[in-house]
């Protein structure tokens, strides 16, 4: 069994902090929301960078930067660089668009859990 956080952690919980929200609503580990957080302040850091500020190894960072950029908590840009080859650089989806996300997925999830609450009782269930 997975240790993610998920959206049904956050009920019963009386004083989420955002990194637990991101956390539960999007089913993202702590550490994939930290990485959020730093990006933010960080925008356009590598993963080599990232990965001094985070204090974790750049393969970790790169698992935690995929799953954002699947999430659309991320985007990826690349820079050519002068002496050849070229490096990618990382932004966080800005504050305002990740927040409506989140409620865009919260909306959709208690939508669900008051058809559950509705439909309970009808048809033998």
């Amino acid at each position: 069994m997975s240790n993610t956080p998920q959206i049904e952690d956050l009920v019963g919980t009386d004083d989420p902090s955002f990194q637990h929200v991101l956390s539960c609503v999007f089913g993202i580990q702590d550490h994939e929301s930290r990485t959020y957080l730093v990006l933010l302040d960080n925008p356009g850091s590598t993963v080599a960078e990232l990965a001094e500020l985070l204090d974790r190894d750049r393969s970790n960072v790169n698992r935690s930067l995929s799953t954002l950029l699947e999430k659309g908590l991320a985007r990826r840009e690349r820079r050519l660089l002068d002496p050849g080859g070229y490096v990618y650089q990382y932004t966080a989806t800005p504050l305002p668009e990740a927040k409506q996300l989140l409620h865009e997925a919260l909306d959709r999830w208690a939508e669900k859990v008051h058809g559950a609450i509705d439909d309970f009782g009808e048809g033998g269930t």
